[in-house]
């Protein structure tokens, strides 16, 4: 690589998006994780603006990465399965608002804003003059996926090396694979540039490479959040839609599956710091706001449950969320205020000044990040949605709508189709295993929670349609 003459474009600063899939937000060790080995994330933190109390607007992945890409809801956009035939064709994609500002867009990885069964995910009109794809590290399309072609050109095969004991080696990873696309891209385009990386992990099947998975002994790991009370609470919502059935973790191996999980996100955090070596040596860190994020979290064995569903459990919903531009943002920062993943669209647009779009759902977090906010607040509530989101002939539970709204003490959560919900204390109970849904203490406060949740629901998904030009 030969580092690029640096530019004075302070005011357009490149933007690197890296976009972890499945990973829960209580998997850094700079934030009070001590079990996870997590060094670049740790700096990342430690240069930046960590926001601790952030929420994915979908548990699931197509409607998650439809709302962060466009700073809407899922239900307002027409977006909330996974498997999906087509786009709805709006709004505008924020990658293609920043090529349409003047960026150099590229995406290497996953995109998931449609369906990629039994084809490689249509294109749409996304903005990136850079595509690299790979939905899964399978090797299931004739054509178009680029992650499978490379390991066919270094010898690999991807499907003999998922199924033997070594895993697929780091050398042919999927996230290794990211970070070389990542890097032939920065070194080939101008200025500024806006790249999206999504690898596939920690996404199951937990299969990290054996060079990592011996990092950890799960003996070593204090295991799932969970108590017996939690096989009772889940037996009532048996049939609302699951991938797995709730369990002990003892006949899951729940330190086992914890452990495989921090294993792939130790190669993950290993490939972004290789990343960002192979920026510096390019000369294009100063000038590079970097965003990490994931789709959704993991239940990783809490409630007994592994994988996710219609469930809004905290591993499930709230994600990691950091930025770092140092010179520009505050750094060593950690905020609690509440924040959805959709306003990192109306973020970005801010920080290369482009003008947010009068339909788009996400406020800014920009003044937080310069420091000309210092009140740790940023919203009263957050919501999140599951509406018929995964295939249930292969999911536990039948047909099934649910929505969370949380404020800054209380998670309440309805499961519509079901006639059933949970009401949690997050002050007192904040790993969720005291369901407030039927003590008579609480009955007032859940029907206040109803109604502002209700209200909440109609304000974000509904359309009003085009612009009022006359009284009538």
């Amino acid at each position: 690589m030969q580092a690029k003459e640096q530019t004075n474009t302070s005011d357009r600063p490149n933007i690197l998006l890296y976009c972890t899939d499945q990973q829960r937000f209580d998997t850094i060790g700079a934030l009070a994780n001590p079990y996870v080995q997590t060094p670049t994330l740790d700096k990342l933190v430690k240069s930046g603006v960590a926001f601790t109390q952030t929420y994915c607007q979908s548990p699931i992945c197509t409607p998650s990465r439809s709302s962060f890409m466009t700073g809407m809801y899922p239900s307002r956009i027409h977006n909330n399965r996974n498997g999906n035939e087509s786009w709805p064709n709006h709004p505008p994609l924020i990658s293609k608002l920043l090529a349409d500002a003047g960026y150099s867009c590229g995406l290497v990885g996953k995109f998931h804003l449609q369906s990629s069964g039994h084809r490689t995910e249509p294109r749409l009109n996304d903005g990136y003059s850079y595509w690299k794809f790979s939905h899964a590290p399978r090797d299931d399309w004739q054509t178009g996926h680029d992650y499978a072609d490379w390991v066919k050109a270094k010898g690999g095969d991807l499907n003999a090396l998922r199924a033997s004991d070594e895993g697929v080696p780091s050398e042919l990873h999927q996230t290794t694979w990211v970070t070389d696309c990542a890097l032939d891209f920065i070194e080939g385009q101008p200025e500024p540039w806006f790249l999206t990386l999504n690898p596939y992990d920690p996404h199951p099947p937990f299969i990290p490479p054996k060079q990592y998975a011996d990092r950890f002994d799960p003996k070593m790991l204090p295991g799932p959040h969970f108590e017996e009370s939690d096989l009772a609470q889940q037996a009532a919502l048996k049939d609302v839609a699951f991938q797995t059935l709730a369990a002990h973790p003892d006949n899951f191996e729940g330190k086992k599956q914890q452990a495989l999980y921090y294993a792939m996100i130790a190669q993950i955090d290993d490939q972004l710091g290789r990343l960002l070596e192979g920026m510096a040596s390019l000369n294009q860190l100063d000038n590079t706001v970097i965003v990490f994020c994931s789709d959704h979290g993991e239940m990783l064995g809490d409630h007994g449950l592994l994988f996710k569903g219609c469930r809004f459990y905290e591993g499930l919903v709230r994600v990691p969320l950091i930025f770092s531009w140092p010179g520009h943002f505050i750094k060593n920062e950690q905020r609690d205020a509440l924040v959805e993943l959709l306003d990192m669209s109306a973020t970005l647009l801010a920080i290369a000044g482009i003008t947010t779009p009068e339909a788009m759902q996400g406020k800014s977090l920009l003044p937080i990040l310069t420091g000309e906010q210092t009140l740790d607040h940023h919203r009263e509530f957050v919501r999140c949605e599951y509406f018929d989101a995964l295939d249930t002939s292969f999911v536990q539970g039948s047909l099934s709508y649910g929505t969370m709204y949380r404020n800054q003490r209380y998670k309440l959560v309805l499961y519509h189709s079901h006639d059933l919900g949970e009401l949690y204390d997050l002050d007192t109970d904040p790993w969720e295993h005291h369901n407030l849904w039927h003590d008579p203490e609480h009955q007032a406060l859940k029907h206040q929670l109803m109604q502002e949740s209700f209200n909440a629901t109609m304000m974000q998904s509904i359309d009003l349609g085009s612009k009022r030009i006359a009284p009538m």
